[in-house]
């Protein structure tokens, strides 16, 4: 009918969260050698989603940026 969960137990061993190296297979820049390497294409259509994913927020951040530079440049311009 239920389960039981389990209780977790963490034990804090004073290292910090960002400290990784005790597992295996973590030694950065090195991927599994058995893993086929992606294509070109693969990797340029990752790529491109990925532009294609943040062209219009760029678009609204920058366009929010010029519109506070031209609301505090009338500023200036009515003080001086």
């Amino acid at each position: 009918m239920g389960r039981k969960k389990e209780k977790v137990t963490y034990i804090d061993d004073g290292r910090t969260l960002a400290d990784m190296s005790s597992l295996p297979g973590s030694r950065l820049g090195h991927r599994n050698p058995s893993a086929p390497r992606p294509t070109f294409k693969e990797v340029w259509t990752t790529y491109w989603g990925a532009v294609k994913m943040m062209f219009l927020p760029m678009l609204a951040f920058i366009g929010g940026l010029v519109l506070l530079y031209i609301i505090v440049y009338v500023l200036f311009m009515l003080m001086a």
